[in-house]
């Protein structure tokens, strides 16, 4: 059952497909770019957990070099050798995220919402944090914000698996303080704080 504002998809649907529109140069040469800075293809797939448990496939610039997944821990942090030059950048301006676009249009996402998990995590999730479901995943969210540096944060870990851990409960934390009283104009207030950040890196 929907618990959105009963605008939100109209929101979502009309953001992204403005974003898509004026970002469709920027897209087309980061694409590029990527192709140049390792082989393999420019956008990266992987399955996501959705609303209601649904899995998806998220869409994102490809930062790693090929096969660098399946060599190494699934997560990431600042300084990790397999992600390419080109793939930190794009990680640090959140401009890896851009295609995720695509996954609003077709409904899979939010424009915000909280941000989409594996499933190896969320079947740690108690039942609590399952509530977080009952919302479609965003491209960004009021903890995406407190934590956008996520990566360097998890850097300093000694034990990268429990601070990923720790990281995603008061992420939960906070998202789920914030979506059941969502409204059209508090993720106004998200995206402009989410533009915000990035513009200041």
């Amino acid at each position: 059952m929907s618990v959105d504002y009963p605008t939100k998809r109209a929101f979502d649907a009309t953001v992204a497909a403005f974003g898509l529109i004026a970002s469709a140069p920027l897209l087309g040469v980061l694409a590029v770019a990527v192709r140049l800075a390792s082989p393999g293809p420019a956008w990266h797939r992987s399955a996501r957990v959705g609303r209601n448990g649904t899995l998806f496939t998220l869409l994102k610039f490809r930062t790693m070099r090929i096969g660098a997944q399946v060599s190494g821990p699934a997560i990431t942090a600042s300084g990790d050798a397999r992600i390419t030059k080109l793939g930190a950048l794009l990680r640090r301006s959140k401009l890896d995220e851009l295609p995720q676009l695509i996954n609003v249009i077709r409904g899979d996402m939010s424009v915000v919402g909280p941000r989409p998990e594996d499933s190896r995590y969320v079947d740690r999730y108690d039942d609590e944090q399952r509530h977080i479901l009952s919302w479609r995943p965003g491209v960004t969210s009021p903890a995406s914000v407190t934590y956008r540096d996520e990566e360097r944060v998890l850097a300093r870990a000694a034990d990268l698996e429990a601070a990923y851990q720790q990281l995603s409960a008061e992420k939960l934390r906070i998202d789920l303080a914030y979506f059941p009283t969502s409204t059209l104009r508090s993720d106004l207030a998200v995206i402009a704080r989410t533009v915000l950040a990035i513009v200041r890196r």
